[in-house]
């Protein structure tokens, strides 16, 4: 089943077509202002498609006693309401009436969605910032019982993490370490979901948007900075020529007075 978190941006969206788009999701950063930073052949990760991969079933297999799993999944079975054992894939065998599966957990890699949010940069910068978390299940008796929603939870310690990170580092610092912020979250990520039996794989920020403002004193930066290189590769040139012609003034004056000399010398 899909997450709290999809339910409630559904029914933001459907609160915001009655309104008349009425309801901004995003705190901080308007979104008719938003300026995106990265095109989208710039992403550091293939953009997933809107819908998000489902990890369980809405109903878990009924016990017919002989059971066949599917590779790449992990059904965790209980006997008499206490966790009892997990069923590799292949032929299992269970006791009618009394074992059941309670949980069905694939171990293949997954990637979700993590929505837009708003952080702080340590330079007082506001920005929205979406990305891709790519995990898999380690331990599928931890996933079970470790956590009641493990997707959700690790969804929200992506979102707390990345606000974390980027609360440490300048607007600039961001553009030029985007792998190192990366690693970051994810050794973050690792850290905290040990006993949810979850591993991250790799963190992706997939998109980032602030102020037009603040894009625009950007491009006047880097518009002044492109000016000043300019201007000093001029002022390079014309001390060069300058110096060239000086330099060829010299040289036509001594030749000419070697020339005189060497005249008044065969006259003598």
């Amino acid at each position: 089943e899909p997450y709290p978190g999809v339910i409630i941006e559904e029914m933001l969206d459907s609160v915001s077509v009655h309104n008349g788009g009425g309801v901004n999701n995003n705190v901080g950063v308007n979104n008719d202002d938003a300026v995106s930073l990265l095109a989208p052949n710039e992403f550091s990760t293939s953009v997933p498609a809107k819908s998000q991969q489902v990890r369980f079933r809405s109903s878990t297999p009924i016990n017919t006693m002989v059971m066949f799993v599917p590779q790449q999944e992990a059904w965790v079975v209980e006997r008499m309401g206490k966790f009892s054992k997990i069923l590799e894939p292949g032929v299992n065998v269970l006791i009618p009436v009394l074992d059941k599966v309670k949980y069905v957990q694939s171990l293949k890699e997954i990637a979700i969605d993590i929505p837009s949010q708003t952080a702080i940069t340590i330079d007082n910068v506001t920005l929205n910032i979406d990305g891709v978390l790519y995990l898999r299940v380690r331990d599928a008796y931890k996933a079970s019982y470790g956590v009641e929603d493990p997707e959700f939870a690790i969804t929200q310690l992506a979102q707390t993490t990345m606000r974390s990170e980027i609360g440490k580092i300048t607007l600039d610092t961001l553009f030029r370490e985007r792998d190192n912020l990366n690693t970051a979250i994810v050794i973050a990520i690792n850290q905290a979901s040990e006993d949810w039996g979850i591993q991250c794989m790799r963190y992706e920020i997939r998109d980032i948007r602030m102020p037009s403002r603040v894009q625009e004193a950007m491009q006047m930066q880097v518009e002044a900075e492109r000016k000043k290189r300019a201007a000093i590769l001029e002022s390079e040139g014309i001390k060069t020529a300058e110096i060239n012609i000086a330099e060829g003034k010299k040289q036509s004056k001594i030749l000419q007075s070697e020339a005189e000399k060497q005249q008044l010398i065969n006259e003598a």
